[in-house]
Formats: structure tokens, sequence, C-alpha cells
């Protein structure tokens, strides 16, 4: 449907992906004023299809999960991990947690329901139109500065632009992250992660055997890892990463295709998944994807998934902090704009729960990169979070309250800073190899472990990739606020 040119919205969202579409979704639901701006035509491709069970929560708040529940997509149970000489299989429903299941998704027809359906919830959607320019009131730091205005125009009609205005925007512009690039230019790529993904899709593949026909393998090589995911159209995801410097000293002398070919040889579970069948796609390729930007909010501005940051894909976050940083734009901007909380307030709490919830992961990607057994490769890379990935000043926040063992740190005196990144790796590795080890042995998992260990197992799990990773009660709260989602979504002070 094709919408007259808009002088004026409450909200402005650039970009159509799972976080500008959910964060819409969400907002329209609250009674806002939300106009859609997406430079694309969807359905249109994209990567990161294998999705965590978190995303069936924000699904549930933005009114979209019966209409992705009956799509037909992959049902994905869990995960095959192949790690070093340790294997595991991690079910979703083995221990205990609200969802026991996620999806592996077609991202061109995923993206394209939610966005349909942030239309069908009162969104104005606009695609094939592009923003030129953002206006902002004069402010002495450009992070300060209030955005009021976009100059956009229809892809192709540069010259017949128009201005839209508005209260709030929501950058949600992927990797372009058009507010980071080209305003704040404040995106930092980490060092520990300077990686290179190359990948197809395979028709007649084959897929892990029963019950794990629709999980994820994630399997490593000597030079990197591997990702195979089935997908419901019957093809077979297949990626390969490994880190820069590799990929450019084997590139320097093999051609893409013989390059990839050799890394997907060096697994027996994933060259037996792809025996049977056929390569039907070029091969794709990304690199530098591992970055944040200094701040991701700022005055009448949420910057939203990829916009603000993005991790190496071991952990299939992409779409979680798409979702999750959707979901606490809503919640700030309500919050805000209903009086519960101030605009000052509302804007600290969306960076301080996003920085927190991306610096876990982090974190927990660089444990579970520790759990391989060797260090010639991209995994004694990774070890090597620098201050730069991870500031000091940033990296309590993030862990307090974590889980046992974790909230000593926060007796660490300011003086002994210097010690918390170490200590904080050392704590994570710890809790990563001792809660994959109670998921190796599934016999001994359910005879030995009993409820409280399982819980707590859980527990450690949903407090870095789940909802429990954001302040969603009085115990959770950050500066005195923490999320409610029922009746409305909202801010709530602690008593």
């Amino acid at each position: 449907m094709t919408i007259a040119n808009p002088q004026r919205t409450q909200i402005l969202v650039i970009g159509g992906g799972p976080g500008g579409s959910t964060a819409a979704a969400m907002l329209a639901r609250e009674g806002f004023d939300v106009t859609v701006l997406e430079r694309d035509a969807f359905p249109r491709y994209h990567i990161g299809e294998s999705l965590l069970p978190s995303v069936l929560d924000f699904l549930d708040l933005s009114g979209a999960r019966p209409k992705v529940e009956a799509y037909g997509f992959q049902r994905k149970p869990g995960g095959h991990i192949e790690w070093g000489s340790n294997q595991w299989d991690l079910y979703f429903n083995e221990l205990t947690g609200n969802h026991t299941y996620s999806f592996q998704v077609i991202r061109s027809e995923f993206d394209k329901l939610l966005l349909d359906h942030a239309e069908s919830e009162g969104v104005k959607v606009m695609q094939c139109v592009e923003v030129q320019k953002i206006h902002f009131h004069d402010a002495a730091e450009i992070s300060q500065r209030r955005p009021y205005a976009a100059t956009v125009a229809r892809v192709g009609e540069a010259a017949q632009s128009w201005d839209i205005h508005f209260d709030y925007l929501v950058d949600a512009s992927g990797r372009a992250g058009i507010m980071a690039t080209r305003y704040l230019r404040n995106r930092e790529y980490h060092d520990a992660f300077k990686n290179v993904a190359v990948w197809g899709y395979w028709a007649d593949a084959g897929r892990l055997p029963h019950p794990k026909e629709g999980a994820i393998a994630t399997v490593s090589i000597p030079n990197g890892w591997i990702w195979a995911i089935p997908l419901h159209d019957g093809l077979l995801s297949v990626g390969v990463v490994m880190h820069k410097d590799s990929f450019k000293e084997k590139n320097s002398r093999q051609e893409l295709e013989e390059l990839y070919a050799e890394a997907l040889a060096e697994n027996e579970t994933v060259s037996g998944l792809i025996a049977p069948g056929r390569r039907v796609s070029e091969l794709k390729v990304e690199t530098d994807y591992s970055y944040a930007s200094t701040n991701f909010a700022g005055p009448g501005y949420f910057m939203v998934g990829d916009a603000a940051c993005f991790l190496d894909p071991l952990l299939s976050t992409g779409v979680h902090l798409a979702m999750l940083s959707a979901m606490l734009t809503a919640v700030s901007i309500t919050a805000a704009e209903r009086g519960d909380v101030s605009h000052t307030e509302a804007t600290e709490f969306f960076e301080s729960s996003y920085r927190t919830a991306y610096m876990r992961l982090l974190v927990f990607l660089t444990a579970f990169y520790h759990q391989y057994d060797g260090k010639e490769s991209i995994f004694w890379m990774a070890r090597r979070l620098s201050n730069h990935d991870v500031p000091e000043t940033k990296i309590k926040l993030a862990f307090t309250n974590l889980m046992s063992g974790v909230e000593d740190l926060r007796d660490v005196r300011e003086g002994a800073e210097l010690m918390t990144r170490d200590l904080v790796l050392d704590e994570m590795s710890r809790r990563v190899a001792e809660n994959l080890k109670i998921r190796q042995d599934k016999a001994a998992m359910t005879a030995v472990y009993d409820s409280r260990m399982k819980e707590a197992n859980a527990s450690f799990f949903g407090k870095v990739e789940g909802l429990d990773a954001i302040a969603r009660s009085p115990e959770q709260a950050i500066s005195g606020l923490y999320i409610t989602t029922s009746p409305r979504l909202g801010l709530t002070r602690v008593s």
C-alpha cells in the first residue's frame, strides 16, 4: 500500500527489520503514532537465521507470535555443539524455563511477516524510502543534540525529497547504523572478534538424527568454526567463521570456493550432512561484524539492534538483541511520555539495560571460546578481550547480581579496577564449563541433579541470553527502575 508523504509522526523508525518492526508494533499497541521507513522492498535477503527462545517473549509482547507459530518455520529444539574434544547436545526443554523451543527462519520471510504485523497494528510502513539527512537541535556535544526531523526520499527519486518531523527517532537501520556512522561516529570494532564469515545454501543435504533434526550444528575446526542450520524450505545454511588474519592468509593462496570447501571437509559431522547434497547458492562474505557504539541512546533517540551493536554469530544473538532493544525502546518511550519517569531517566535506563545485556553476552561469548582446548587458533585470539572491548568502568555494572559467585565482584574496591575484567572472565569461564558439563551427560543429569541445581543451571543461561538479563523485578532494578509488561508496558520505581 502506497502512503502519501507524511509530514509528521510521533515516532519515526528507520529500518523495518526485526528490531524496527518489533519496536513499532509495541509502540503502536500502546497508542502512539508510528511511521517506519524501510529502504528496501520486502521480502529481502538477510543472514541471521537461528533464533533463541527469548524471541518468543518479544513476539508475545508485540502480538506477532500466533502468526510466527502458524507460518511453518523449522522448529528448533536446541543445538548440537562440537568444540575441540568436547561435544554437547543442548536442548531447550531439558531443564526448566518458560520456552522449550525456538525457530530456524528464512529471514526474508520472517522479517516480512513482522513488518506486515506492525502494519496490521496501525504502523504506517513506507518501503523503498531512504533517509538523506537527520536534523538536530543545537547542543555542544553531538550525542546531546536532539533529532527533530529527517529529510527522506523514495528510492530513485532523490530530487523529490521531503521532511518528516517527529518527537522520537528509533534508529533500527542495521549495520548501516545511520546515527552511529553518519552523525555520532561512535562505532568501535572489537579487537578480539575481527572475524570473517563465508556461507552458502545446500539442497538435498542431510539432517541431524532425531530428536535434534531441527537443531543448529555448531562445530569447531582448527582455524575457526562452522554453522549448519536446517530451514523449512529444505535448504541447509552452512557457514564458516575464521579470524580475519587466518582468512587473509588462506585467501591469498586459495580461491574462496576452495577455502570454503576445505574448511567444511575438516569436520566429519558437517561433511556428512552435505555429502548427499549440492550447493545451490553463490558464496556470501561478511567481515568485521563485531562492534558496539560508545552510547546507544541520547535525547529523543534510541539505537536498536545492529544499529547499536553486533556480536560474533556464535551464540545466535542478532535477532535476540534486536528484539530486546526494541522492547527497551518501547518501554522507555512509553514510561517517559506517560510521565512515570523523566525523559532523562528513560534514556539512561535504556542505555544501562541494553549495555548490560550486550556486555554479558560479550563476556559469555569469550568464556565459551575459552572452552576450546587448543591455543593456536581463532579461539586463542578471542580470549584476549581488551579494555577497548570491555571497559573496566562498565563490567561491574554488567555482572553485578548475575549469578552466585559473581556477586563478590561488587566488593572489588575502586583501586583494584584493573583486576575486574580478569576476575569476571575467569569466573564466567568456570561457570560456563560447569553448566555445560551438567548438560553433557543426559543420564547423569536426570539421575543426579536435583531440581535446585537444574533451576540454577537454567537461571544461569536465562540471565545471559533471556529476559532475565534485564531489570524485570525490584531485585533487578537499574537506578531504582524495573520493567513491567502487564497490564501495560512501562517502568516502575522500586518502593
